[in-house]
């Protein structure tokens, strides 16, 4: 693993966005989407379940995946990779730089590790909305913590009388997340503005765990620079985005110490 070319990117980075995918996840038990691992969630049927026109065809279909699916999040863990962004989020802020975190994943983890400059841009596990435009609760800016709803009930017995409901209009709630038949705009919640931003300022964007199969990849690679990206896997990366061929767990804990003993200014408090 030669890092010495990605601590040189990193070391001189003043506005560096990192952009995470469900790679980040696999050290912590979370099954990816169109990875090799035997649980990939991508071998299902992903694009039809995933979708809002699923939910509006079958409400209790759609939450019985999704509950099957969040239920693997429950005992996860930041990994070592989660806590190795934290405190490269931290030095940067320390040195007057900038580091704006980008995740498609909805897990939290990296939120539970303590990153601060983070954007959920897929939506978040842990939060529910209404699906009525111009409920207090929908699209654009509302939604409700999934905790205050009994789940129990609808786990016990998945059915039309157990689905969660809004408190405001009583329409079954959904998932907080970003469909595949929906657009990147549809919540503010998941600032796709301040991601566009963000990587048209920045002068290094660094993938992690991404297969770049999806908008938000697209939208970050079309804004060029310096682009480097870590993964495990064979895959040819995109052209003019350089890669790291390591598992994330290790390579990023090690390029924050590399990075720290290149510049010295990276201490113990911002672990």
């Amino acid at each position: 693993m030669d890092l010495a070319p990605l601590v040189d990117a990193v070391a001189s980075s003043r506005r560096m966005v990192v952009l995470t995918g469900a790679g980040m996840g696999l050290a912590s038990g979370i099954p990816t989407f169109r990875g090799t691992d035997p649980d990939a969630v991508w071998a299902h049927d992903v694009m039809e379940l995933g979708t809002r026109a699923y939910f509006e065809r079958n409400p209790v279909g759609s939450w019985r995946w999704y509950r099957s699916r969040f239920a693997n999040l429950g005992a996860a863990e930041p990994n070592a990779g989660h806590h190795a962004l934290v405190a490269l989020e931290r030095w940067q802020r320390s040195r007057g730089r900038e580091l704006l975190l980008v995740t498609q994943n909805i897990d939290g983890l990296h939120r539970r590790a303590g990153s601060e400059a983070l954007v959920e841009v897929h939506g978040r596990s842990d939060r529910v909305r209404c699906p009525r435009r111009g409920c207090p609760h929908a699209s654009p800016a509302g939604s409700l913590a999934a905790a205050d709803f009994d789940w129990a009930a609808f786990d016990a017995a998945p059915g039309e009388g157990t689905l969660p409901r809004c408190p405001a209009c009583g329409a079954a709630v959904r998932a907080h997340v970003l469909w595949f038949d929906e657009a990147y705009v549809d919540h503010r919640d998941y600032q796709f503005e301040r991601a566009i931003r963000a990587f048209r300022a920045a002068d290094l964007i660094l993938y992690v765990g991404t297969s770049f199969a999806v908008g938000i990849t697209a939208a970050a690679l079309d804004a060029g620079g310096v682009q480097w990206t870590i993964d495990p896997g064979e895959a040819a990366a995109p052209v003019g985005v350089e890669v790291l061929r390591a598992a994330q767990e290790a390579a990023l804990p090690a390029l924050v110490a590399a990075v720290a003993i290149r510049v010295r200014g990276l201490g113990p408090e911002a672990e």
